[in-house]
C-alpha cells in the first residue's frame, strides 16, 4: 500500500459499495474487481498487475476494523472539509484558507487533528504489512483459482528453476535478527503473489535468500511490486536475467496440481528443488 495515497482515496468507491457494507459484501466486491483488473484478462494494460495487487492492499484495509475504522476517521474529516469548502463563497473561503495556515503553523485546530488521524491511518497501514492477513491470502488464491480455470492451458510451461531470484537485505553479520526477516515472514510477503515453489534464506550469509515460484506471472508481480518490510526493503535480482515474456500470451499466475505426474511425486520434487536451493546458496556463499 506504499504507492497507494490512501488519504486522498475513497476505497469504497473503488469497489463500488457501501460504506455501511458488511465484511463478506467487500470480499464479494473485491473478488469482481480483481477478476476484472487480473493481467491476464487485460494483456494490453501496463498497469493491470499494479491495480490487480493495489486491490489486494486495499481489500486488507477494510476488512481489518482498527485500520478500517482509523481510515474510515480520515475519509469522513475529508468529505466535511471539502462539503464546508463548497458551501463558502469565495471572500470566506479565502479566510478559512487563512486561518488554516495559521493553525498549521501553531500545530492546532482541525488541521492538527486531521494530521493525527492521518498518522494513525498510517500507522495501521504499517502494521497489517507486518502482520499479514489470512483472509486476504485466502481470497487472492479464491481469484487466482477462478481465473486459471477461466483459461485454456498454456502452450509453454514455466521452468522455476531457470526463473529463480534472489532476495537481498539490510543485515549485519552478527544480527541475530538477520535485518528482521525470518522465513515465515517472507513466505508471508512473497505467497500472495502466487504459489512459491521454492524459499531458502542463506544459512552463512545474512541479509540473503532466493525464491522459485510456481508461475511466471506471480515472480514477476513480486520483482516489480513487494517491497517488504519499510524500514529494511527488499531487494530483487533475476539469477539467470529476467525471463522472456510473450507480449500477446500472458501465463496464469497458478497451476492446476493435475498438470503434475501426481500428488506424491511434486511432494519429492519440491524436497528435491529446496535441497537444490541450499546447495546453490551455500556454494555461493562460500
Amino acid at each position: 500500500m506504499d504507492d497507494l495515497k490512501i488519504e486522498e482515496m475513497d476505497l469504497y468507491e473503488i469497489l463500488e459499495i457501501e460504506v455501511s457494507s458488511k465484511t463478506a459484501d467487500i470480499k464479494k466486491a473485491y473478488r469482481k474487481k480483481a477478476l476484472q483488473c487480473h493481467p491476464d484478462k487485460n494483456p494490453d494494460d501496463p498497469q493491470a498487475a499494479k491495480k490487480f495487487h493495489q486491490l489486494s492492499k486495499i481489500l486488507e484495509l477494510l476488512i481489518d476494523d482498527a485500520a478500517r475504522a482509523a481510515y474510515d476517521k480520515v475519509l469522513n474529516g475529508r468529505k466535511e472539509a471539502e462539503l464546508r469548502h463548497k458551501e463558502l463563497d469565495g471572500k470566506r473561503r479565502k479566510l478559512k484558507e487563512d486561518l488554516e495556515a495559521r493553525e498549521r503553523l501553531a500545530g492546532t485546530g482541525q488541521s492538527q487533528q486531521r494530521k493525527s488521524e492521518a498518522q494513525k491511518l498510517r500507522e495501521e497501514i504499517e502494521r497489517l504489512r507486518k502482520e499479514g492477513s489470512k483472509q486476504v491470502e485466502e481470497e487472492v488464491e479464491s481469484v487466482l483459482r477462478t481465473i486459471n480455470e477461466q483459461k485454456n492451458k498454456s502452450d509453454t510451461q514455466w521452468d522455476s528453476a531457470n526463473g529463480r531470484i534472489k532476495i537481498k537485505w539490510t543485515a549485519e553479520k552478527k544480527d541475530p535478527n538477520n535485518g528482521g526477516y525470518t522465513q515465515e515472514m517472507l513466505h508471508r510477503f512473497l505467497s500472495k503473489y502466487g504459489e512459491i515453489q521454492g524459499l531458502v534464506i542463506s544459512p552463512k550469509k545474512k541479509g540473503s535468500a532466493l525464491v522459485e515460484f510456481k508461475e511466471q506471472r506471480a515472480a514477476e508481480m513480486a520483482v516489480d511490486f513487494e517491497i517488504g518490510l519499510s524500514e529494511n526493503p527488499l531487494k530483487f535480482e533475476w539469477v539467470n536475467g529476467p525471463p522472456k515474456s510473450a507480449l500477446n500470451k500472458p501465463t496464469s499466475v497458478l497451476i492446476k496440481e493435475s498438470d503434475f505426474e501426481s500428488v506424491t511425486l511434486m511432494n519429492l520434487r519440491r524436497a528435491e528443488e529446496r535441497k537444490k536451493l541450499i546447495a546453490q546458496m551455500m556454494a555461493e556463499d562460500d
